[in-house]
């Protein structure tokens, strides 16, 4: 009786111990999808889509308050990182029309009061954590606007001319040149970025003008702000030097300008060889790049996706999943948005409930999320480029990680192509749902700008 009693008390001992280690492990899975325990690693890229917010011109509102409310149907884009343009306060001093430019930067603590209070933002910084998605800053570091305090308090921060006057960068009046060559200056810099870490807990900065900025201070300041673990990084450069030690992505602009030339007739697909080749020629193993159909200053100054790509939208969007490096969507570019946005004065983007993009978006960021294929950061999916029967219209390539592969097939032109492509077997056509199937004597039709992602 009492070993039956002894067994019964171990048994029970053994349940009661494996259910709350259930209750634990399940309590660290809240955890985790709450943002509580899962800081950012370099491994969480892997599979991400960025989303870049303009909020003056996301809602009608144009405030924090308005981003929070979107949050959740962001996060149904497949967005694991949200970069929110800048948040500070925009200097009055020679303004660019009514409400002045972002990037003219009046205190790097404060917060723009158009955009709503600074426990607004940490409401949207919190919400986006408790679904699962980063939070990365706009940061300037080249210069700041006119009537920003260091101007009168630290002039010789700032870079002067030989009559020993300010300087403004380019054409940009409306701000004025750092001296980096100010050792003070950098260490209040790197002060100012860590507060936004420390008090706001965001998860990095995406740099404007980096390679403006000089390499050492970069790498001065990216030790400094991780403090130890992985930030996100990413800067508006394609200078290789910055991410030696500094940054983790820089941007695609040369593959983006070949999009847009294909898109116009200019270049066809021996362009993206050229370029696909050049890379490891170029950067280091683990560097990548964020690919874009567009951004704030795509939108403003050179037009729209479809102004820019016209009727090969979709398919460079989706060239820029199924390349290595991360996707870009920019404020409204789900909703089908067709013209460009003012970028000094409010101008909101229009909603479309009908958009078509919204879905093709939505079912790219699965794939993203949900296919190691599509691995695209430091530990990314080869790629390998297929020779089809006509190269220079048809772009055939196979991502593949660990045993898992995809191929993605397309039609840059704006003619229809019949192609063969050195792919057999049975697949499923990704965005149709349907199944395909391929030898090496299938003659594949294919419309103008139409593409094909295969998985099993």
């Amino acid at each position: 009786m009492i070993k039956k009693i002894i067994g019964f008390s171990f048994i029970t001992a053994l349940i009661l111990t494996s259910c709350n280690a259930k209750k634990e492990q399940n309590k660290e899975e809240v955890a985790v999808n709450n943002g509580i325990i899962t800081p950012y690693t370099a491994e969480m890229a892997e599979n991400a889509v960025i989303y870049e917010v303009n909020i003056r011109q996301f809602s009608p509102e144009g405030t924090f308050a308005a981003v929070t409310k979107e949050i959740p149907n962001i996060k149904k884009l497949g967005v694991k990182i949200l970069w929110l343009m800048p948040v500070y306060p925009i200097g009055e001093k020679n303004r660019k029309e009514g409400l002045g430019s972002y990037y003219s930067i009046k205190d790097y603590r404060g917060i723009n009061p158009e955009f709503g209070s600074a426990e607004d933002l940490k409401k949207l910084i919190e919400e986006a954590h408790n679904n699962g998605i980063y939070v990365v800053l706009d940061w300037v570091a080249n210069h700041t606007a006119w009537d920003h305090p260091w101007i009168k308090q630290h002039p010789d921060w700032y870079e002067k001319d030989k009559n020993g006057k300010l300087q403004s960068p380019y054409d940009w009046t409306d701000v004025v040149a750092l001296d980096y060559n100010n050792k003070e200056m950098r260490k209040q810099m790197i002060a100012d970025m860590k507060y936004w870490l420390d008090d706001f807990k965001i998860d990095g900065f995406r740099c404007d003008m980096a390679h403006e900025v000089p390499t050492d201070f970069w790498e001065e300041a990216k030790p400094q702000l991780a403090d130890g673990k992985d930030i996100f990084m990413l800067g508006e450069t394609e200078n290789t030097d910055l991410l030696v030690n500094a940054f983790d992505v820089a941007y695609g602009w040369e593959l983006h300008h070949i999009m847009n030339d294909i898109a116009n007739g200019k270049k066809d697909v021996s362009a993206i060889d050229v370029y696909m080749d050049s890379i490891p020629k170029k950067w280091q193993a683990d560097d990548y790049k964020m690919i874009f159909t567009s951004n704030h200053d795509e939108n403003s100054w050179s037009g729209s996706e479809y102004e820019r790509m016209g009727d090969a939208v979709e398919t460079f969007a989706a060239l820029s999943y199924a390349l290595p490096g991360i996707p870009l969507i920019y404020n409204g570019q789900e909703e089908d948005f067709k013209r460009r946005l003012k970028f000094f004065v409010k101008d909101s983007i229009d909603r479309n409930p009908n958009a078509k993009m919204r879905g093709i978006y939505e079912k790219l960021g699965e794939l993203k999320m949900n296919n190691l294929a599509f691995n695209g950061a430091k530990k990314a999916a080869s790629y390998e480029r297929l020779k089809t029967s006509d190269d220079k219209s048809i772009l055939a390539f196979k991502r593949k990680k660990n045993t898992t592969e995809a191929y993605f097939i397309a039609n840059l032109t704006k003619d229809e192509k019949s192609v063969v492509v050195p792919i057999t077997g049975v697949y499923k056509s990704y965005m149709s749902n349907t199944e395909i199937t391929l030898d090496a004597n299938t003659n594949l039709k294919l419309k103008p700008w139409e593409y094909l992602i295969l998985v099993k």
